[in-house]
């Protein structure tokens, strides 16, 4: 395994790292647990490979991923670097970063952590809930107590935002979106390293999108690997400002995958690397043409989420992702992160037309993306 330093933070941190947010589950009665025993087999073996770097979150697996790990990282707690996430929409008053914090120890079974993110946050989003509960000022506070070693962040918001946010200086670390699908965070990612931050970066392999794509799609590009997956990781390894790569792995084969090809980082040539930008670039066009995601057509008065379902639409007919496709179109309204409906929710309105710059079909593209995903 290769080790990058993580920033200024002084940590030397795995290629690869663990995202324990689809740790497998098993049923138990009417509801879902995880399942601890492979859990122990896929975190142990991950750290017998090398990887260093576990990452959870308050959600994740139902709330159940943060015990679960500290119970299969045990043993070798002190061997690794530890991080989660304070849920910041739950947070409301002073005193609830530091409840969740002590919770979370407490879950993780661990007297510190070495991360500990501002989950998901924007830079409005941040110091809207900075002025009502003085949250920063507790995470200074559990530096300094030790509970935790480096204050962090997640972010899903506009890239130029994350620049803003580096900028107030409080941030040692951030985690962002990053793959060869999308590289819309690519210059903050790099602003982000500039100013000393480490970056890590989630979904390298897309959330499954990449490991989908056609094999016409990779052997286009002549380039020498054994699947989209070794591709994806490569790509992402290339760029000189990423410290980690965070997979979410679901069983111990992908563990075993992922880290064989990060056991090297095997970076693409920088010819290869612009030969796949400009392969996803021109499909990004042409997925342009379908839907360009500006949310004018947005709110639904029926609730439809148009923009997600043409977004998955997009990765079925411009990446031939279906099966992703599908899965996400199939995720709508089953949880905090997709909400509102399905395409078969539509009431045929027509209001979604009239804001529609694109001046697109709605209506009939929504029918055309059930008959595709729903099935």
């Amino acid at each position: 395994m290769i080790y990058r330093p993580l920033g200024n933070t002084g940590i030397e941190i795995s290629s690869l790292g663990f995202g324990c947010m689809r740790l497998p589950m098993i049923d138990q009665g009417d509801k879902k647990i995880v399942d601890q025993e492979k859990v122990n087999g896929m975190l142990a073996e991950a750290y017998r490979l090398g990887v260093n770097y576990f990452d959870t979150a308050w959600f994740y697996n139902d709330f159940q991923s943060e015990e679960a790990v500290g119970k299969a990282i045990k043993s070798f707690r002190d061997k690794i670097y530890l991080s989660t996430k304070c849920p910041s929409h739950l947070v409301k008053e002073p005193g609830d970063y530091t409840k969740f914090l002590k919770e979370q120890l407490k879950r993780l079974d661990t007297d510190y952590l070495d991360l500990y993110h501002f989950h998901g946050i924007g830079y409005d989003g941040f110091l809207e809930i900075d002025e009502k509960t003085g949250w920063l000022e507790e995470a200074k506070k559990a530096k300094k107590e030790g509970l935790i070693r480096h204050i962090a962040f997640s972010f899903h918001d506009k890239p130029e935002n994350m620049i803003k946010l580096i900028d107030l200086g409080h941030f040692e670390s951030v985690l962002c979106q990053y793959n060869l699908i999308d590289r819309s965070n690519s210059e903050a990612i790099a602003y982000a390293a500039e100013k000393g931050l480490g970056v890590i970066v989630m979904g390298p392999l897309g959330g499954g999108r990449v490991a989908g794509l056609p094999e016409e799609v990779t052997e286009s590009l002549g380039i020498k690997v054994k699947s989209s997956v070794e591709l994806a990781l490569r790509y992402v390894f290339s760029n000189p400002h990423i410290d980690c790569a965070l997979s979410g792995m679901e069983n111990i084969d992908m563990v075993r995958e992922n880290a064989s090809v990060s056991e090297e980082r095997a970076e693409l040539a920088a010819d290869e690397a612009a030969a796949i930008s400009e392969l996803m670039e021109k499909n990004g066009k042409l997925a342009d043409l379908y839907c360009t995601g500006c949310n004018y057509c947005m709110p639904c008065p029926a609730e439809v989420n148009i923009p997600h379902i043409f977004k998955m639409m997009n990765y079925h007919k411009i990446y031939g992702i279906t099966d992703f496709a599908k899965k996400g179109y199939a995720e709508i309204g089953t949880n905090q992160w997709v909400k509102g409906k399905r395409a078969d929710a539509c009431t045929d309105c027509g209001l979604c037309e009239t804001k529609c710059p694109q001046k697109i079909k709605i209506r009939k593209q929504l029918k055309e993306s059930h008959l595709a995903l729903g099935a």
